[in-house]
């Protein structure tokens, strides 16, 4: 993998977090879920729809950061690890485009919400060779052993409360790795308004829609904007202030 001094040119005009010049600070949770709510209601988008362009989003990011030629290992091998809800579903959709993109996702799902959606996304990832784990490597050694990235789709923006198992464990597990962890949307673990000093700490940080305010705590290589999905109308209603997209590129490197 790549060397932690390396970094990508920046493929925006070097718009970063913390919002200089700009009125706006990031939404905070309930601002988050009432855009979420916005696009599903008012605007007519499919939870499955805005769960592949994110997806897409996410394996495009990891692809212009870290390009397989980048990976020691003998394959570009990627673990992708899967929570309940709506992030794992952006981490399944992204294994399957990170296959297409000539990695070789494996994915970790140890609680499948029995839904149509999500059944969907896991027969897509069988039906492409992508295995699936029956349990997760217990020591972080086997997984620096095995992968150059680690994908972390465990939880999103709506989390709260405490770290149930077996998500503890796995959390616990991923902060000894020394392979490069990329997270979709937030940190898995983290106060999405405070982060969480002494939680996972990712190389990676793939900002959906917009950047959380907990974004403002990420210290990785990496801060990619993907989710290239928000109408005009409602990001000027909740002041986003998003920077723009280079040319057709459904993301935007901000750090």
């Amino acid at each position: 993998m790549q060397s932690r001094g390396h970094h990508s040119p920046q493929a925006g005009p070097g718009w970063v977090l913390g919002y200089p010049g700009v009125p706006s600070p990031p939404p905070r949770q309930e601002e988050a879920q009432a855009i979420d709510q916005e696009l599903f209601t008012e605007y007519k988008f499919s939870v499955d729809q805005l769960m592949e362009l994110a997806g897409l989003s996410c394996a495009t990011a990891i692809a212009k950061a870290y390009p397989p030629s980048s990976f020691t290992t003998s394959q570009p091998a990627v673990l992708v690890v899967c929570g309940p809800g709506n992030n794992g579903g952006d981490g399944l959709v992204c294994a399957r485009h990170l296959k297409m993109f000539g990695y070789q996702p494996t994915v970790y799902y140890p609680k499948r919400p029995s839904k149509p959606l999500f059944e969907g996304l896991t027969t897509q990832c069988k039906k492409m060779d992508i295995p699936f784990l029956p349990e997760f490597p217990a020591e972080a050694e086997f997984i620096d052993e095995l992968y150059g990235l680690v994908v972390d789709a465990i939880f999103g923006f709506s989390f709260t409360g405490a770290v149930r198992e077996p998500f503890g464990s796995i959390l616990s597990t991923l902060e000894r790795v020394t392979v490069p962890i990329a997270s979709i949307d937030i940190p898995s673990g983290w106060d999405v308004e405070k982060g969480k000093a002494d939680g996972l700490q990712p190389d990676m940080l793939i900002s959906l829609t917009a950047p959380k305010k907990a974004a403002m705590h990420f210290t990785g290589r990496y801060h990619f904007l993907g989710g290239r999905f928000v109408p005009p109308a409602l990001q000027e209603k909740y002041s986003l202030n998003l920077p723009e997209y280079p040319g057709t590129d459904c993301v935007l490197q901000l750090t």
